[in-house]
C-alpha cells in the first residue's frame, strides 16, 4: 500500500519533519517490483535506517523503506564463513548475531547506527576496521533495467566512506542483501583509539569477540548521543587526508595537531580536533557544545551535529557550512560531509 504526504520524522535519526509525496515499504523483491510499477517514471528514494541522511526539504517522489530481512550462513571453508544478511536488517543486531555465532571480523563495528544495506554504500568503518575488509559481494536491483546485479568488492570501488552507490550509481540501485566473509578464528584490532585502554578498564584478561564489542560499545556510548534521545546522524564530517608537506607546515603553526600516517603521501587529521579548535564568528567559545536555536554541536564530540528538538534540516546544514568554513579559514583544510544531504 502506498500512502501520500507522510511525515518522515519517524524514519530519520535527525528527527527532521519533512513529508514524502508517496511512501511505502517492501520486504521482498516482488513487493518492490510491484511498487515501482505503480508510478513508472516517478523519482525513487530508498530509505534504510535513516541514520546517515539529513533531509532539507520535502521529498517530491516515491520513498520506499527497505525492509528485506534475514540472516543466512551461505557456506564455509576451512578459515571463513560467508554470511548473507538482508538490507533491512539492523546493523548492530547483525553484528551481535555474528558474535553469538563466533563469526569474527565486524566486532569493531558494533553500535554503528543504520541498516545492513547502507554498510557498503558508506563503506562504514570504525576503530581500525572498514566494511571492505570483510566484504564479499552484494545483490542490488537496478531501478531502470529491472534486474538484479551482483557487485564484488572491486565493482563497489570502495574508498574512505565511499562507494559507487554514493556517486557513479547514485539513486540507480536498491541493495537487496550483502554477503560478508567472516573469520572462524579472530584477528583482533585493539590498537586504534582508546580500545586497549577500555579493555584494561573492563578488566579483560583474555580477548574474545564479545569483550572487544563491549569495549567499542562503551566508548561509543561515552561520547556519542543516542539518536533515540537526541537527534543526530553520528559523525557529520569525514576525517580529512592531507599531504605530508601540508601537515608539516601545520605542525609548525599548531604543534598539538594530531596526525596519523595513512597511505601514499597522505596523513589523516581528526576532523573533531579541527572543529574543536575553531570558534563561531564573533565568539570565544569552541564549536564544541555550541547551539544555535535547536541546531547544535554535541558537547562531548565536536564531530556530531545534533537536533535539540525542532531544528530544520536547512538550519543544521547551515551550521555545518559555518563549521566547515571556519576550519578552512584557520587550517586551510576542506571538510567533507559524511552525512548525505537530501
Amino acid at each position: 500500500m502506498i500512502s501520500e504526504n507522510i511525515s518522515l520524522k519517524p524514519y530519520n535519526t535527525f528527527g527532521i519533519d519533512v513529508k514524502a509525496r508517496f511512501f511505502s515499504a517492501f520486504s521482498k523483491l516482488t513487493e518492490l517490483e510491484e511498487l515501482l510499477a505503480i508510478y513508472p517514471g516517478t523519482s525513487v528514494f530508498i530509505l534504510g535506517g535513516g541514520s546517515n541522511i539529513l533531509f532539507t526539504r520535502d521529498v517530491n517522489g516515491l520513498v520506499l523503506k527497505n525492509g528485506i530481512m534475514g540472516i543466512e550462513l551461505m557456506h564455509e571453508d576451512g578459515d571463513n564463513v560467508y554470511v548473507k544478511a538482508g538490507a533491512g536488517e539492523n546493523w548492530h543486531r547483525f553484528v551481535l548475531h555474528c558474535i553469538n555465532n563466533n563469526w569474527a571480523g565486524i566486532e569493531n563495528l558494533s553500535l554503528i547506527p543504520g541498516n545492513v544495506g547502507a554498510s557498503p554504500m558508506q563503506n562504514i568503518g570504525a576503530y581500525g576496521v572498514e566494511l571492505q575488509d570483510v566484504f564479499h559481494c552484494l545483490e542490488a536491483f537496478h531501478i531502470i533495467e529491472k534486474r538484479i546485479i551482483t557487485f564484488t568488492s572491486t565493482d563497489c570501488e570502495f574508498g574512505y566512506r565511499e562507494s559507487v552507490f554514493k556517486r557513479k550509481y547514485k539513486n540507480q540501485f536498491i541493495i537487496l542483501n550483502v554477503i560478508l566473509k567472516l573469520r572462524k578464528r579472530p584477528v583482533f584490532h585493539i590498537d586504534y583509539g582508546s580500545v586497549k585502554q577500555e579493555l584494561e578498564n573492563m578488566g579483560v584478561k583474555e580477548l574474545n569477540l564479545r569483550s572487544v564489542s563491549q569495549a567499542i560499545i562503551n566508548i561509543r556510548n561515552s561520547k556519542l548521543p543516542d539518536p533515540g534521545l537526541l537527534g543526530n546522524a553520528g559523525s557529520f564530517f569525514k576525517n580529512p587526508f592531507i599531504r605530508k608537506s601540508q601537515a608539516s607546515k601545520l605542525k609548525e603553526k599548531f604543534p598539538d595537531i594530531p596526525t596519523y600516517t595513512a597511505h601514499d603521501d597522505l596523513v589523516k587529521i581528526p576532523a573533531g580536533w579541527l572543529i574543536e579548535h575553531c570558534n563561531p564568528v564573533n565568539a570565544t567559545q569552541s564549536w564544541k557544545g555550541f547551539r544555535r536555536g535547536d541546531a547544535g554541536c554535541y558537547p562531548k564530540q565536536a564531530l556530531v551535529l545534533v537536533n535539540y528538538g525542532k531544528a530544520t534540516g536547512a538550519e543544521i546544514l547551515q551550521l555545518s557550512d559555518d563549521i566547515a568554513r571556519s576550519v578552512r579559514n584557520k587550517f586551510g583544510i576542506v571538510l567533507e560531509r559524511e552525512v548525505n544531504i537530501a
